[in-house]
């Protein structure tokens, strides 16, 4: 967990998973090596976002830097400028993962309530932080730190600023909870500053099959290799190419070897569904494909 001031405690050893059977002699087996997961949310917050007036662009950013770095992103809410919604989402959010994430709501205008909802969510204070002061301070030069602009001081009692290298007005840390602006280019500013900082598990390595198949060919194939590999991802993903209708196979797993001998079986399948295919007669289609279409 992260403390107040945004520090976390010392690395952790991976967890591990040890038989509790006591075998003859007293002697346990060796440990089995678990890979350490970490899990964050995400709570995107916005009335643009839900009108469509916004098309966001910080989910796939946060997801894929996530994925980069060993973190887990296990959901994403978008919730409307409005205290209640936000409360509510992010006490339950912040219960459930080791991070949560939150873009958009703390600009200078009066439906920017972010940091109001998230002093609320933990029960403390807004106050005016003087470092935050002085960062605006120092950005706007001879411009007027009016009402409006010193909105973007204000943070929970106990929070950490998170620095904004693009236009001075920072997040926040608090607990677990990091509060990041819903601009693209300064969330991303934001989330470089707080990256060295997050606790980080094993990475998910990923594995791709081209299957050159339709994605019903293959559906209930793919869900018996699914049930026999537990611990490896596995998803189809249909696309158009040039000869129609295709399919690839993503796998993701932490252990390489479970992935590899998953990937393996999806190889071994693809091949026999189309050699089964190719032998039969020109338009003999299957009967679980007579109702889907192309796929």
């Amino acid at each position: 967990m992260i403390d107040k001031n945004g520090r976390q405690p010392a690395a952790q050893p991976e967890l591990s998973a040890l038989s509790t059977a006591e075998p003859a002699g007293g002697e346990r087996p060796p440990a089995r090596s678990v890979p350490l997961v970490i899990a964050a949310g995400l709570l995107v917050i916005g009335n643009e976002i839900l009108s469509g007036r916004t098309k966001d662009k910080n989910i796939g950013h946060i997801a894929r830097v996530m994925t980069e770095i060993g973190v887990d992103l296990k959901e994403v809410r978008v919730v409307a400028d409005e205290e209640p919604a936000i409360v509510a989402a992010l006490n339950e959010l912040r219960t459930r993962y080791t991070y949560v994430f939150t873009t958009g709501g703390i600009g200078p205008t009066h439906d920017d309530i972010t940091a109001d909802s998230v002093a609320a969510a933990f029960g403390v204070p807004l106050v005016y932080d003087p470092e935050a002061v002085a960062l605006l301070r120092e950005r706007l030069g001879g411009a007027d730190l009016n009402a409006a602009r010193m909105r973007m001081t204000r943070v929970p009692r106990g929070a950490t600023l998170v620095t904004n290298k693009i236009s001075a007005a920072p997040g926040f840390w608090i607990d677990n909870v990091i509060v990041m602006a819903g601009v693209p280019a300064i969330m991303q500013a934001m989330l470089d500053e707080v990256i060295p900082k997050l606790r980080v598990g094993a990475k998910l390595i990923a594995e791709t099959v081209r299957a050159d198949l339709r994605e019903g060919d293959i559906g209930s194939e793919l869900a018996a290799i699914a049930a026999a590999h537990p611990e490896v991802m596995i998803g189809s993903y249909p696309f158009m190419d040039d000869g129609g209708p295709n399919t690839n196979v993503v796998l993701r797993a932490r252990d390489p070897e479970k992935l590899a001998a998953a990937k393996a079986a999806v190889e071994r399948m693809v091949a026999q569904v189309r050699a089964v295919l190719a032998e039969r007669p020109r338009g003999d289609v299957p009967a679980r494909q007579t109702a889907g279409g192309s796929t």
